[in-house]
């Protein structure tokens, strides 16, 4: 059924625990009816004992065992690297893993007090604490891609898109708490799969949303319905509220690559007619939207050994689903077929038509500042050894095909001269 709420300000909300599963037996499978009947209401009732167990733990009743422990030694190193956090070289495998897989928790913590958003907002700390878990924990850890470390990799390139001055001199603390929030719930819940195979499979996201932006609205829902459980903003006027839950809407479905043009365009426009006012809140807006979709797909301008981390991640999630569609004799989307898709052809057809456009009048935009021109380097570099893998890869096929044309000739050879 329909999983949303509406709440007093007029915004729907996913409900916390909505999860969208996914039972692919159920693609092509009828013959099971009871049996799968049966183990769905297992998979409810574990779905609410995760909800209930996480809402006990998110209202102060602690387990007997600690969650985690970190070594001192550990913790100072992630402490350290919070010195650094603004550096494009920012290693955030490393950080997560120096605070045990609570990187997005950690990394907003630091940056909200960093920006001055506790104070400003009058927000509690541990109320703060208690919705960041929600958010980290409501990504999927099984996802090669879109998980919580990705989400922790937007946020701080957010945060140093955030600092850069053609932008930094006109935003507002409401402005860098959207942005901040947007990156780091952008991807909330993420099933690890996309919108076709949603669609195609009539998951009952993509009929809820009705086939537009179906991922970018449960992530902005689900952000919603977080906000309200854990009572961060509570305390803020109903109208404040409301504002702010729009707002992560639009930066949120902002995100959706099928609008990648429509952004591009009026980017190229304002920056064309020279007419961006960010005094205007308005525009202001428009530029964080800019800035978060520059953020969710930066990975290619990353330093190499970073960034191939994260492109071999993305395609192993796209495999899977090519996997899945094949299993269920459902036609294999577009760079999920691992025989015939390879992450050097993927990467290069990503940063030519989706990734170079953007970055370009990202660049244009801030004025060619230190930023932008190392992400631009970094970007031609790592572009120049994609072509080269793939320039080893295409040698390497035609060698072996050469090798197998000269073996069968020299076996026709031999045939011939052991004829009589």
């Amino acid at each position: 059924g329909d999983a949303r709420v509406r709440g007093q300000t007029g915004v729907l909300s996913e409900r916390r625990g909505s999860y969208p599963f996914i039972d692919f037996r159920l693609l092509n499978n009828t013959t099971l009816s009871g049996e799968i009947g049966t183990k769905k209401k297992v998979k409810r009732l574990l779905s609410f004992q995760r909800y209930f167990h996480a809402s006990r733990l998110l209202r102060g009743i602690v387990p007997q065992a600690s969650l985690y422990l970190l070594d001192e030694d550990y913790l100072g190193q992630a402490r350290h690297m919070l010195s650094k956090v603004g550096m494009w070289d920012f290693d955030i495998f490393l950080f997560d893993r120096l605070t045990n897989g609570n990187s997005l928790v950690t990394l907003l913590c630091h940056l909200f007090n960093v920006h001055g958003l506790i104070h400003h907002f009058q927000l509690d700390m541990v109320t703060l604490h208690r919705f960041l878990v929600m958010v980290q924990e409501d990504y999927h850890s099984q996802n090669p891609y879109h998980n919580a470390v990705h989400a922790a990799d937007v946020t701080q390139a957010m945060h140093c898109y955030l600092r850069e001055p053609k932008l930094a001199n006109f935003l507002t603390p409401s402005d860098i708490m959207l942005g901040l929030l947007a990156a780091a719930a952008h991807d909330v819940d993420h099933p690890g799969v996309n919108q076709p195979f949603l669609i195609k499979t009539k998951h009952h996201l993509a009929s809820l949303y009705q086939n537009v932006s179906v991922l970018e609205n449960h992530h902005w829902r689900s952000t919603v319905g977080m906000l309200r459980e854990s009572r961060l903003l509570a305390h803020l006027p109903k109208e404040v509220t409301q504002d702010i839950e729009q707002q992560l809407g639009s930066l949120i479905l902002a995100t959706d690559i099928n609008r990648q043009n429509e952004f591009l365009i009026r980017l190229k426009s304002h920056l064309d007619n020279q007419d961006l006012r960010l005094e205007d809140a308005q525009d202001r807006h428009f530029m964080l939207q800019i800035a978060l979709k520059c953020a969710d797909i930066c990975n290619p301008c990353r330093l190499w050994d970073l960034s191939k981390q994260w492109s071999e991640r993305v395609c192993e999630e796209f495999y899977r689903q090519g996997d899945l569609e094949q299993k269920f004799e459902l036609e294999i989307s577009p760079l999920c077929n691992q025989q015939k898709d390879t992450i050097p052809s993927i990467q290069i057809g990503f940063m030519t038509y989706i990734v170079e456009p953007l970055f370009e009048r990202w660049a244009q935009f801030t004025g060619d500042t230190p930023l932008s021109e190392n992400m631009l380097n970094h970007l031609r570099r790592n572009k120049a050894k994609w072509r080269s893998l793939l320039h080893k890869q295409h040698s390497s096929t035609r060698s072996n095909d050469h090798s197998g044309q000269v073996t069968g000739s020299q076996e026709q050879t031999l045939n011939e001269e052991e004829t009589p």
